[in-house]
């Protein structure tokens, strides 16, 4: 039965009947264009990039936040990105998104949770940007494909090709030469892969549910406190670098939440059109560029032994990525 004005909802007129495009555009019924999926594919694939590169060049910018240490800048990008994620929720007018998440305690402890791991992550990721340790930052980020799908089987208890277990071995022998080589074992690619795999895990079980700008803002609300904490103890010990290194140092660290936001929500509109193969490999792009950073910008060293560890880690990737293609492409001939 089709519905009368009397039917619809209060807050909307009555649905026209389906008449067929050609039909409403006789009647002088404006209609909606639909997007070409291969434009919108294309443009996928482009905000994803843009994500990624952004991601790739944060070394340099957290390298011109000196003299403000790791603990200063993170908590400055906590606390401007819960200034900026309000704002854009004020001009986008989806405050009602961010209030239908806090009525569900559920969703709240797990955006709880997935701010704690990010906070850690940055943490060690602006550390290792300010301590000579980039190159090693992107080896955590070149080996978080292996860390996801280690996890997908730990805790997800999926079942993994014979391929990927072979990614899997080759990683692990690349973890051993650089720990034979450096005699010490790379903590901070290990916590860097271990916590944004983990958070990865934690913003798949949130799902759509949550939206990219209402997860960050609930993640930096979750961490404000411990933000202030950081500036009080800060300023107490050993003063706070934010208005006392010039103006121009200043405006760059004001900038700290937009530099946060802004590949997200790049990468939140590219992987809603992007496909997840094209997701996949873009993924490489950011650890490549800080690589590249840490080699040829900043001089961090880089002897035979560690050449061999990354060798090895690009392999399992090698593997992992043309094993997932594969499996795509049969997928999707089955399908």
């Amino acid at each position: 039965m089709s519905r009368t004005p009397a039917d619809a909802e209060p807050d909307g007129p009555a649905e026209a009947p389906d008449l067929g495009e050609s039909a409403l555009a006789t009647a002088g019924v404006p209609v909606p264009a639909q997007p070409d999926p291969a434009r919108e594919q294309l443009r996928g694939g482009v905000y994803a990039l843009t994500a990624y590169v952004l991601w790739g060049l944060l070394p340099l910018y957290f390298l011109l936040l000196a003299p403000a240490g790791p603990a200063e800048i993170v908590a400055w990008r906590i606390l401007l990105s819960l200034v900026f994620c309000a704002l854009l929720l004020t001009v986008t007018r989806t405050w009602r998104r961010l209030t239908r998440v806090m009525r569900r305690p559920r969703l709240m402890a797990l955006t709880a949770l997935a701010g704690g791991l990010i906070f850690v992550n940055w943490m060690v990721y602006v550390g290792a940007a300010l301590s000579d340790h980039v190159i090693e930052a992107s080896l955590g980020y070149f080996i978080n494909p292996i860390v996801t799908v280690l996890l997908g089987v730990l805790v997800l208890r999926e079942r993994l090709r014979v391929t990927q277990w072979v990614a899997i071995g080759i990683s692990l022998v690349a973890v051993g030469v650089i720990v034979v080589a450096y005699g010490s074992v790379p903590w901070i690619a290990l916590v860097l892969a271990g916590s944004f795999g983990v958070y990865g895990l934690v913003k798949k079980r949130i799902g759509p549910a949550v939206d990219a700008v209402s997860g960050l803002t609930l993640e930096s609300m979750w961490l404000s406190p411990v933000a202030i904490g950081i500036l009080v103890f800060v300023a107490a010990t050993g003063g706070i670098a934010f208005g006392s290194a010039g103006v121009g140092h200043a405006v760059l660290l004001s900038l700290a939440g937009v530099v946060t936001a802004v590949p997200l929500l790049f990468f939140a509109a590219g992987a809603r059109r992007a496909p997840l193969t094209v997701i996949g490999l873009l993924q490489f792009v950011a650890p490549i560029l800080q690589f590249a950073i840490g080699v040829w910008v900043l001089d961090e060293p880089m002897p035979v032994e560690r050449w061999i560890g990354f060798g090895l880690v690009w392999l399992a990737l090698i593997v992992l990525t043309v094993d997932s293609l594969r499996h795509a492409r049969r997928t999707a001939r089955v399908g």
